[in-house]
């Protein structure tokens, strides 16, 4: 398996200020794509996943699902900014690693699929026991993994450069005044929560897992699927965002629009099930990464 076919290199790290805005998922989406996840975790899968977890998650991966973006302020990780999202060229809609997966220089392999690719590698390093010369912190790739898997997700983490996923469209939400890019960050969500869940978080992630048993199960097989015996996939999310990027992120949201019910009641659908998809995929990813015929190297 060349680095080609991939398209990801193990060294993706890169000093960049922080771009505004970029987040992914606010923190109630990434907490639901985490709980989620540890609901499809197999039994080898969970307890390796909580044997990593910090001792302040408490054995809860979704409440470190937000630490990446918590790094914002912290200088030592600015170099992570680059690899929550990926930016592709305006109104070609799709998605190409080998020519979108770079950093503002023009860096290859600096993006949030190369990171899901470079994270993947380094917990399977240890827990294969591939011999590295780098001592990963396998607690930080366990962490960074499932936040951009979490991202990836989010259509607009994959939008146009142009305009720097949605940042530098200015909308009206409502009665505020926001970004196109924040409001598929968080306040569609914010919005659900408050005119349908009552504010409850735990309710909206209980009517999403109930889609997935129900309206969603027979697609659930094909959003596990991670084809050519690879351990990560993140090249089709990435692809499936930017095609929704295009068909209802970027439509109808013009700059100085006023986004209101019609464009809310017809994107909460797609958000609520990219959380779903996002939460399906990253335990599929962990259960690969930690599959009881591995035998567990010593970290």
């Amino acid at each position: 398996m060349g680095q080609s076919e991939l398209c990801w290199t193990a060294n993706v790290f890169v000093f960049l200020l922080l771009l505004p805005g970029i987040l992914g998922w606010g923190r109630e989406g990434h907490y639901a794509v985490c709980k989620i996840a540890e609901g499809y975790l197999t039994e080898d899968a969970l307890s390796m996943v909580r044997e990593l977890l910090p001792a302040s998650a408490e054995g809860d991966l979704a409440a470190v699902c937000s630490w990446a973006d918590e790094l914002r302020e912290n200088h030592d990780y600015h170099w992570s900014s680059v690899l929550h999202f990926v930016d592709t060229p305006d109104f070609f809609c799709n998605y190409n690693c080998s020519r979108d997966c770079h950093d503002s220089h023009r860096h290859k392999g600096r993006c949030v699929t190369a990171a899901i690719y470079n994270y993947t590698m380094q917990l399977e390093s240890a827990y294969k026991e591939i011999t590295s010369e780098v001592r990963y912190n396998l607690t930080e790739a366990l962490m960074f993994l499932s936040h951009f898997i979490g991202d990836v997700h989010q259509p607009l983490h994959v939008g146009f450069v142009g305009d720097l996923g949605g940042n530098l469209i200015k909308v009206g939400w409502y009665q505020r005044s926001t970004n196109l890019h924040h409001v598929w960050d968080t306040m569609i969500i914010e919005s659900a929560l408050k005119r349908f869940y009552h504010s409850n978080l735990m309710l909206m992630i209980q009517a999403i897992q109930s889609n997935i048993s129900d309206e969603w199960h027979n697609e659930v097989s094909a959003w596990r699927n991670c084809t050519g015996n690879h351990t990560a996939c993140p090249n089709p999310y990435a692809s499936e965002s930017i095609s929704l990027a295009c068909k209802y992120a970027y439509k109808n949201a013009t700059p100085g629009s006023t986004l209101e019910d019609s464009y809310f009641l017809t994107r909460l659908p797609v958000v609520e099930k990219r959380l779903a998809q996002s939460g399906i995929r990253l335990a599929s990813t962990l259960n690969r990464i930690f599959a009881s015929e591995v035998k567990v190297a010593e970290v």
